[in-house]
């Protein structure tokens, strides 16, 4: 984690963490779930990058897309907030990633080819980058090429 931290601090990347304590972020707020290996590693990343604005780096361990829908369908409801009212913008903001930017680049290491119920919401106008290189060997050559096969796309948003 160390090498990847130094890697994307020096590409000029923020990495952040999130809550809830059963699932982390790579966001700038204080990481909650304590035991994790990793932590240590995570925040010393977090600390790292914090002052950086040329990009974003989200990382989720143990979340759950769905999980994430529901929990967030039902705090709408406990707060009583009538279904007309409710839009994406709101529906946003009770997501875990409130106030995150949506996820323009998905880059799915390990010779994958779903989402696995990762970020259902907020990938959906994401663009797509597979690639058979597994995560710990995942490092600068990777990164640009992802970087390059995004740039070459021509973003729509939903539209023709």
């Amino acid at each position: 984690m160390k090498a990847k931290a130094l890697e994307m601090n020096d590409a000029g990347c923020v990495i952040e963490s999130a809550e809830p304590e059963w699932m982390m972020w790579v966001k700038s707020r204080s990481i909650k779930s304590s035991g994790k290996e990793d932590s240590l590693s995570i925040n010393r990343a977090v600390e790292l990058t914090k002052n950086n604005t040329r990009m974003t780096l989200s990382v989720a361990f143990n979340y759950g897309g769905r999980a994430e829908i529901l929990d967030a369908v039902r705090h709408l409801i406990a707060e009583g907030v009538a279904p007309q009212n409710i839009n994406e913008e709101m529906f946003d903001s009770y997501l875990y990633t409130a106030g995150l930017p949506n996820v323009d680049l998905l880059i799915r290491t390990g010779d994958e080819t779903r989402l696995s119920n990762f970020l259902v919401w907020q990938t959906t106008y994401s663009e797509y980058h597979f690639t058979k290189v597994l995560w710990p060997d995942f490092g600068k050559k990777d990164i640009d090429k992802a970087l390059i096969s995004y740039s070459r796309r021509q973003r729509r948003f939903g539209g023709l």
